[in-house]
């Protein structure tokens, strides 16, 4: 008889990390140098793991030619997940180290939010300016707006971004979207809410101008989507060489408003324009648009002593049809075979492994690959290592230190990873699937909606689904229940979800998020105005 499988759904399926295994994955870092190093976070969103060329065999599609060369002279990351399958839970993991029922964020946060990360949670970029760093956010938060909760209130120096998904606000020129939402209305009252008619619109916001944000004012309201990649590049340029200037080192965090919809490739749609890309080209032509932004930022920082890291937030929006990613080999097909999507919102390979890369001239080895078992939560101890910086010891990590695996080759990353609910069905924060090794169990699976509109149901699974991974990337084919394989696993899996809950239930520094909504809490530069018009930047 297999014994443990209720535990998680006893105990409320909490979600956290093991301190104690921390410590003894923890890897000795490089030796420092009196010159602090430069560090580059680059997050994707929506991303797909397929569509990095160099994730992919011959031939390639060619969009994204710069940050296949960053991994040819680098390191490429093949089994790397992000902390959450949707937005605000992996970003708040990946700038505290922590899951985010101990950080409080397990699910989005919306436009009239009134809180953000709990103001409880120690952020890298506080710790970082601690230790004599300029820092520097640009693109999208999305971790609270309103009072203290927006970024330069949370470590950041400066910030120039959008302060949630640039889908939750309407503009003048729409991008390209499925539905294709209106632009935005000229007159009539303020509504700060989703449009909710019964028509092809009923998912778009048509009465908030999405607003740009610079440090804690709004720069211009309703941004214009088809400059926002030239807004973000001038500002990471200018940080770059303001900061080399002044001789300080610099922690630069650039959230990109690819791969979200609604998708706005330059040059913007124009009647009669023969160079706008077609209704099945653009998702191609966004990918070669943030592909150049990644090539104009790394030619910045070769003057520098710079880690740049990209990676993604989670993966493809399956329900957006031509406008979403490629999951590569990743399909879920356990899921999709019973209806739904299998990519972002759930916990199927397809939600959560994200194309990342380490780039890092003369340090990094060049043309490397590491399988080893990673989490966005990773960057926040590696930065701090590299930067030899102590996180405060009052409260517990999920991330660990991978220096070894960066700068030496190692292979070892985490023993165990688990996957929570991010929006497929059940609570959020649900403990849905647990990795260790080439393995991974799925206590509930469920499903995102598809291009087409269906989707899954939720299941509960007792004893859990089990799949190998090594064999079986598409999660198509779960293990026989009653084999040894199986049996061990299951132990094993068990074992791990039961010291998981207890470490979390014994947490004193766990936060909670509020996620209560207000109409005041929408950021707005001009409440007279309909939209809440503002000027546009000169």
């Amino acid at each position: 008889m297999l014994t443990g499988f209720k535990l998680p759904f006893v105990c409320g399926m909490l979600l956290c990390g093991l301190f104690f295994h921390l410590a003894s994955e923890r890897v000795v870092g490089v030796q420092k140098s009196s010159k602090k190093p430069n560090f580059i976070i680059i997050l994707a969103d929506d991303i797909g793991w397929g569509d990095l060329d160099v994730n992919l065999p011959e031939p390639r599609a060619n969009n994204t030619p710069n940050l296949d060369l960053m991994a040819q002279q680098g390191l490429r990351f093949s089994d790397f997940h992000s902390p959450a399958s949707t937005c605000s839970p992996s970003r708040a993991s990946i700038l505290t180290g922590r899951y985010g029922l101990r950080n409080g964020v397990t699910h989005n946060f919306a436009v009239s939010s009134v809180g953000g990360l709990p103001l409880s949670e120690v952020t890298l970029p506080q710790l970082l300016r601690r230790a004599g760093y300029y820092t520097a956010m640009i693109g999208k938060w999305h971790l609270g707006h309103n009072g203290p909760y927006g970024p330069t209130k949370r470590g950041f120096d400066y910030y120039l971004g959008v302060p949630y998904s640039n889908d939750m606000g309407c503009t003048d020129i729409p991008g390209y979207d499925l539905p294709q939402c209106p632009a935005c209305g000229s007159s009539g009252p303020q509504i700060f809410r989703l449009r909710r008619n019964e028509d092809k619109h009923a998912s778009c916001y048509s009465k908030v101008g999405l607003p740009l944000i610079e440090n804690s004012s709004i720069a211009e309201q309703p941004l214009d989507l088809w400059t926002l990649t030239q807004h973000y590049q001038s500002a990471a340029l200018r940080i770059m060489h303001e900061a080399r200037e002044r001789g300080q080192p610099y922690f630069i965090y650039i959230a990109l408003a690819h791969m979200h919809v609604p998708l706005a490739p330059a040059p913007p749609p124009a009647t009669g324009a023969t160079h706008s890309p077609s209704d099945n080209q653009v998702y191609a032509a966004s990918l070669r648009e943030m592909d150049r932004l990644v090539g104009w930022i790394r030619s910045a920082s070769r003057r520098d002593d710079t880690l740049i890291w990209f990676t993604g937030d989670n993966g493809p929006w399956e329900q957006k049809c031509q406008y979403a990613g490629s999951t590569g080999p990743f399909k879920g097909k356990w899921q999709t075979k019973r209806g739904g999507g299998s990519a972002k919102t759930t916990t199927w390979e397809g939600g959560h492994r994200v194309p990342t890369v380490a780039y890092w001239p003369g340090v990094i080895p060049a043309n490397s690959t590491s399988s080893a078992l990673l989490s966005g939560m990773d960057i926040f101890p590696t930065l701090l290592s590299l930067a030899g910086v102590t996180p405060p010891s009052d409260r517990r990590y999920d991330g660990i230190d991978v220096t070894n695996v960066l700068l030496h080759g190692g292979q070892t990353g985490h023993e165990v990873l688990f996957h929570p609910n991010s929006g497929a069905g059940g609570r959020f924060g649900d403990l849905q699937a647990v990795r260790t090794g080439k393995y991974k169990a799925f206590y509930m699976t469920g499903a995102a909606e598809a291009c087409g509109g269906k989707s899954g149901a939720q299941e509960l699974h007792d004893p859990p689904l089990i799949f190998d991974l090594e064999h079986d990337k598409t999660e198509e084919t779960p293990l026989n229940v009653w084999t040894p394989e199986y049996q061990e696993t299951a132990e094993r899996v068990a074992l791990w979800t039961e010291q998981l809950l207890w470490d979390i239930a014994t947490d004193q520094s766990a936060s909670a998020a509020d996620y209560t909504t207000d109409s005041s809490a929408v950021p707005c530069c001009n409440p007279t105005q309909p939209l809440c018009r503002c000027l546009s930047l000169a």
